[in-house]
C-alpha cells in the first residue's frame, strides 16, 4: 500500500486503496464514497459494562462523511471565498512546488508548469462547485486539495483532486 503525503506539511492526504486516475500527469483524481460508521462497535479489553449500565446512555454515535476525509483526517478549509483568493494561494503554492522540483526533479518542471496551467484553468471554471481540504495540521501553506461531486453511474460521487507534484509517496 502507498500513502500519499503533502510534500510541504507532511500531512497524510490519501492512499492508493481508493480508485484513482492521473490527469495530464499533474492531478490525481481520487474517488471517495459517503460512509456511515457506528462507534458502538468499539471494544476495549478488560472493559465490560454491567447490565444496569447498558440501559443508560445507549445512544449510538454515528460518524458520517466521505471516507477519504474520515480515514485521512482531512480538514475542510473555508479560506477561499472567491476565485481570486484561491488563485493567489495557488500562485504562491506553485512557486514553492517549482522550487522543490528544481531541486529534486528538474526534468518535471516544464511538465508541471505546462500541464498545471491547462488543468487549473478548467478546474477554476467550476470554482463554485468545489470544496477545499487541508491535511490534519490545517497548514494552508501546504496543499489545499479540491473536491467536487460528480454524477458517476447515476450516483453522486465525491472526487478529490490532489497535485501530483506536491505529494511524496510512502510505501507501507
Amino acid at each position: 500500500m502507498k500513502l500519499f503525503k503533502d510534500l510541504i506539511s507532511g500531512d497524510e492526504m490519501f492512499s492508493d486503496t481508493y480508485k484513482m486516475k492521473l490527469v495530464d500527469d499533474v492531478i490525481y483524481e481520487v474517488y471517495g464514497s459517503l460512509v456511515s460508521r457506528s462507534q458502538d462497535d468499539i471494544k476495549i479489553e478488560g472493559f465490560n459494562p454491567s447490565a444496569e449500565e447498558a440501559d443508560e446512555g445507549t445512544d449510538t454515535n454515528v460518524e458520517t462523511g466521505v471516507d477519504i476525509v474520515l480515514n485521512h483526517r482531512l480538514q475542510e478549509c473555508f479560506a477561499f471565498g472567491d476565485k481570486k483568493s484561491y488563485t493567489l494561494y495557488l500562485k504562491d503554492y506553485m512557486k514553492k512546488l517549482i522550487a522543490k522540483l528544481e531541486e529534486n526533479s528538474p526534468d518535471q518542471v516544464d511538465i508541471f508548469k505546462t500541464n498545471m496551467n491547462k488543468v487549473m484553468k478548467e478546474i477554476l471554471g467550476r470554482f463554485k462547485d468545489l470544496q477545499f481540504f487541508t491535511g490534519e495540521s490545517m497548514d494552508c501553506d501546504g496543499m489545499v486539495a479540491m473536491c467536487e461531486y460528480r454524477d458517476i453511474n447515476g450516483k453522486s460521487t465525491p472526487v478529490f483532486m490532489f497535485y501530483k507534484h506536491g505529494l511524496e509517496e510512502e510505501k507501507l
